[in-house]
């Protein structure tokens, strides 16, 4: 896997993945950014749930349950001192679909956060990672 990130002369980067699309990342102003994009640290939240989200529907979708739509909602906490990792994730997932129930929900969930996941797998060492589900 292979990627670059292009500087855009201030505190603001475009980045492009090896299978070439590419995602704006700044800062808030206060930090020297425009404030015009997700910061690097939100980027990996954001890929916390794209990650889970992946393998949650695939397995859903495995044993056959109506979804029809799904939300991860992430919350964290960074350490004070430098680096500033997250040492505190809660992810929330809120599913809507024909006849869901909480059981196969939560084993796709789980499945997902402490087996399949590679973005959990990494955050776990310095992050205790929380999560819930929410059926609409």
């Amino acid at each position: 896997m292979q990627a670059r990130v292009q500087w855009n002369g201030k505190m603001g980067f475009v980045g492009i993945s090896g299978s070439n699309h590419a995602v704006v990342m700044d800062v808030s102003p206060d930090h020297g950014g425009d404030g015009a994009a997700a910061s690097p640290m939100e980027m990996v939240l954001m890929g916390l749930a794209g990650c889970s989200g992946i393998d949650v529907v695939s397995i859903v979708q495995k044993r056959r349950l109506d979804l029809r739509r799904m939300e991860i909602f992430l919350d964290a906490e960074r350490a004070e001192e430098h680096p500033r990792v997250f040492t505190k994730i809660n992810l929330k997932f809120v599913f809507e679909g024909e006849g869901l129930t909480e059981k196969p929900l939560q084993d796709a969930v789980r499945l997902s956060m402490e087996k399949y996941c590679s973005v959990a797998g990494m955050l776990s060492k310095t992050a205790s990672i929380d999560w819930s589900i929410e059926i609409l």
